[in-house]
């Protein structure tokens, strides 16, 4: 039976300003990663996403970014390992209290954007975040890019890492995400990134922009909730995956 991990980045709006339909996508996910302030959120915001999830069973996460509000937390900062650690440790902790104060547990832990990517690939600041997260609490789950800098700094100091794949973006060679910034970062058709998701699942491979095929392991599935689409896209992937005979269950329940 194969077994897979559902996660959506919430709690991205401000104050009254809600950005995407959380409330609707938490249905039919089975993890949410929650912003911590830095890149977005605020503390009402991720109060209030927390009881939600709480609310539909959903396990949860803190989403830890760079202090970039005014981009998102998706432009690379200089920074070193001591700064990354210090940024980790305070949001977690932000956002673990909300949980706490709800009666919940915290999950896993999901840096975000240009930090996840960068993390990927700098196996030091791989480990500050590794470090920060093993600190704050030995049991939580650090999601990361399969085959990443970030899953084996998880692994080396002890952590259960989630191996993470995206339905909606095209691979490199490597095993990277095609940054961005490429005309040809994101899969056109929610049909093709199903096919993708399914088959990266089931076969533990996905085709590569150049055409390879290359090995990969998807634990838990990133699917984007801030698009017009994205509820419609998180029902269609939900029924197509348990179609595909793939259950979705909470990462802590198989890994």
């Amino acid at each position: 039976m194969h077994r897979v991990d559902l996660n959506c980045d919430m709690g991205e709006g401000f104050g009254s300003y809600k950005m995407g339909n959380d409330e609707e996508l938490l249905k039919y996910i089975s993890s949410a990663n929650i912003a911590c302030g830095f890149h977005a959120g605020d503390p009402s915001t991720m109060r209030e996403t927390v009881r939600m999830a709480l609310a539909q069973n959903v396990g949860i996460g803190a989403h830890p970014g760079f202090q970039d509000l005014v981009g998102f937390g998706r432009r690379n900062i200089a920074i070193t390992p001591q700064e990354v650690y210090d940024l980790i440790v305070y949001q977690i902790g932000a956002l673990n209290a909300f949980v706490q104060s709800e009666g919940g547990k915290l999950q896993h832990v999901k840096p975000h954007g240009a930090l996840y990517n960068m993390a990927a690939k700098d196996d030091a600041l791989a480990a500050a975040i590794a470090e920060a997260i093993y600190k704050v609490n030995p049991e939580l789950i650090l999601f990361g890019l399969a085959s990443s800098q970030l899953i084996n700094a998880g692994k080396k100091i002890g952590l259960r890492t989630a191996s993470e794949v995206f339905s909606d973006r095209t691979y490199q060679m490597d095993g990277t995400l095609t940054p961005r910034s490429h005309p040809n970062a994101l899969v056109v058709g929610h049909e093709a990134a199903i096919q993708q998701v399914v088959r990266m699942v089931k076969q533990g491979k996905v085709i590569s922009v150049d055409g390879t095929n290359i090995s990969i392991n998807a634990q838990t599935i990133c699917i984007h909730g801030d698009g017009e689409h994205a509820l419609q896209f998180a029902k269609m992937i939900s029924i197509a995956l348990s179609e595909a005979g793939i259950t979705i269950s909470k990462i802590n329940e198989f890994i």
